[in-house]
């Protein structure tokens, strides 16, 4: 359904990615994992051409959506594919939310530009959406502002506002960032619900590893913009081969034993302009070579599905 091949993406002279590849299937739960800037949000605003173009640009690559390059798409096309054919849940919903609209007005927009809905069958939409994605009395909170609704019912609400035409493919962009526990595990079964109910194909952007092995079938890891590693969800997390995705692993608590010191990565992702000729991971891993720092390695075949980029892969 989605296809991203090679996408780099510049601001200014600075790589923000570099050449990411990835790809979605009908119906498949796909994660997106990295610390932040790593690149991943960025990524999911250029397949929705989000991005503050000029400032930000995509200098390579194709987003191929249905066989269709959305690289090349028209503005116009793109308004006719956003929230329609593609759906997105943002990461914060106090800020993503319009204050001076209803959540009602806010989900019944799409399905009057798109569907050609009346006001009044919009309406009904709407509260029927509402109900699906569990918010209490939808008939009322219709016409609430967001500012009047917990940071869940927010959440939902977004949701809700990005299945509203049925989307072929739904890009959740860290949907549980700020939510607590309980909120979160709700949120996340919901999506994966709408998943299984509607077919819908799903990007989740997240930096929770417990939540990708928990819901996805397939995932990528990013760092510093590129991808280092992707595969099978349940092999990547029984055995994990790329020395960064090694060292996330190894910091999941249920992972590590009671009264043990919870390891951690050090020092910071670099940022762009910083990255080096060799892997940008060199300054934080546990078993660098000597040719980690001066050559980029590339995407290998691991077999399982699995493709790593490290010369010196976990074993």
């Amino acid at each position: 359904m989605l296809s991203v091949e090679s996408l780099s993406l510049f601001a200014g002279p600075l790589a923000l990615t570099a050449d990411v590849s990835l790809s979605i299937a009908a119906g498949e739960m796909v994660g997106l994992v990295g610390e932040s800037g790593c690149g991943k949000s960025i990524t999911a605003c250029a397949i929705m051409r989000l991005l503050p173009e000029p400032d930000i640009r995509i200098a390579a690559g194709r987003i191929l959506f249905g066989g269709r390059d959305l690289a090349q798409a028209s503005a116009r096309e793109m308004r006719a594919i956003r929230g329609d054919a593609i759906g997105m849940i943002f990461q914060e919903p106090m800020t993503s939310l319009n204050p001076v609209f209803t959540c009602g007005d806010q989900i019944t927009e799409p399905l009057i530009i798109h569907q050609g809905l009346s006001r009044a069958a919009a309406r009904r939409r709407a509260v029927e959406l509402l109900g699906l994605v569990g918010i209490a009395e939808p008939d009322r909170s219709v016409g609430r502002y967001p500012h009047q609704l917990s940071g869940g019912q927010r959440q939902r609400v977004m949701i809700a506002a990005a299945i509203a035409c049925e989307p072929r493919l739904l890009i959740a962009d860290e949907p549980t960032t700020a939510l607590d526990v309980t909120v979160q595990a709700q949120v996340l079964a919901l999506i994966n619900k709408l998943r299984k109910e509607l077919g819908v194909a799903c990007l989740l952007i997240t930096h929770d590893l417990g939540v990708v092995s928990e819901v996805c079938d397939r995932a990528y890891v990013m760092y510093a913009g590129r991808i280092v590693e992707q595969g099978p969800v349940r092999t990547m997390f029984a055995s994990p081969k790329h020395r960064y995705m090694r060292a996330l692993v190894d910091t999941i608590p249920a992972r590590n034993r009671p009264g043990v010191r919870l390891p951690a990565i050090p020092g910071m992702v670099p940022a762009p302009g910083a990255r080096g000729d060799g892997c940008a991971f060199v300054d934080r891993c546990a078993a660098p070579l000597a040719r980690c720092g001066m050559d980029l390695p590339r995407l290998t075949a691991m077999g399982e599905g699995r493709d790593v980029a490290c010369w010196n892969p976990a074993q």
